[in-house]
């Protein structure tokens, strides 16, 4: 076997694997936001006294935002947002969410689906506040949602017709 080749196909399974690891890892522990700048548990290991550098951490983040799977906030990639649901999967949830909860044509606010006791024990609660937000807008383009304006974030409403 080519020693290059070799090198090659164990940096891309070694990516992978990180990539996974990630996505799982945020999915459990409910995170959003990596910043890299910071100490962050899941590149870290107290133990052996031993983290991650900051290119290997920006390499694996790079290649889950150029499969949709996490957005750089910034320019200076100093914080990725973990999508370990994709927006459109996000959408979906909320759609069964409404529709296990029998939630069609009634009106919740933006919060109840992040915080309220329907949502307790899904994956929604919790949920980033810019994720939801899209989500529900991509819910609005189709037709399945309309979302009212309040004087505050904590007073955002979002009527279903499912």
């Amino acid at each position: 076997m080519d020693i290059k080749k070799a090198v090659k196909d164990t940096r891309e399974r070694q990516v992978q694997l990180w990539k996974e690891l990630i996505l799982d890892y945020c999915r459990t522990h409910k995170i959003f936001l990596i910043p890299l700048e910071e100490d962050f548990l899941l590149f870290t290991n107290p133990l052996i006294q031993r983290s991650l550098n900051h290119e290997a951490k920006e390499v694996f983040l790079s290649a889950l935002v150029s499969e949709g799977r996490a957005e750089w906030i910034d320019k200076g990639h100093k914080k990725c947002l973990i999508l370990w649901l994709r927006i459109q999967d996000w959408a979906d949830c909320i759609l069964s969410f409404v529709k296990d909860n029998g939630l069609e044509d009634s009106v919740m606010t933006v919060e109840e689906i992040r915080t309220g006791i329907e949502s307790r024990g899904t994956e929604l609660h919790g949920m980033d506040h810019n994720v939801l937000m899209r989500a529900l807008k991509l819910l609005e383009n189709k037709g399945k949602a309309a979302i009212f304006k309040g004087t505050s974030a904590d007073d955002e409403g979002v009527k279903f017709s499912v």
